[in-house]
């Protein structure tokens, strides 16, 4: 299992409405494809007007193929024009299991 952070920084002020758009328009569509988000938080302390998804998955390459697949989600396509004007940045990391002291490696 991984998680996928993505981070988006949003223009000062543009969390509300893109998180308005996001129910509208985007979530639909990434839950289709990607299943449910383990989280979707905004930031409280630190980088502000950040928003942070984690979306959960078997390894690389079911990320890949569920990514590819909203891709080219003409619904997706939709939310993305009607958020593009509120982002700023985005990044990515994926996030793997750590291992106890003393036990096996996870798959």
């Amino acid at each position: 299992m991984i998680v996928e952070e993505r981070n988006y920084v949003l223009v000062p002020g543009g969390t509300p409405q893109y998180l308005d758009q996001w129910h509208r328009t985007g979530r639909e569509p990434q839950i289709r494809h990607l299943g449910e988000p383990l989280g979707v938080y905004t930031v409280e302390i630190g980088e502000l007007n950040t928003l942070v998804y984690h979306w959960q998955y078997a390894d690389f390459a079911d990320r890949a193929s569920r990514r590819a697949r909203l891709a080219k989600d003409p619904d997706f396509a939709v939310f993305r024009t009607k958020v593009r004007s509120f982002l700023v940045s985005q990044a990515s990391r994926i996030l793997l299991p750590a291992a106890r002291t003393g036990s096996p490696t996870p798959p």
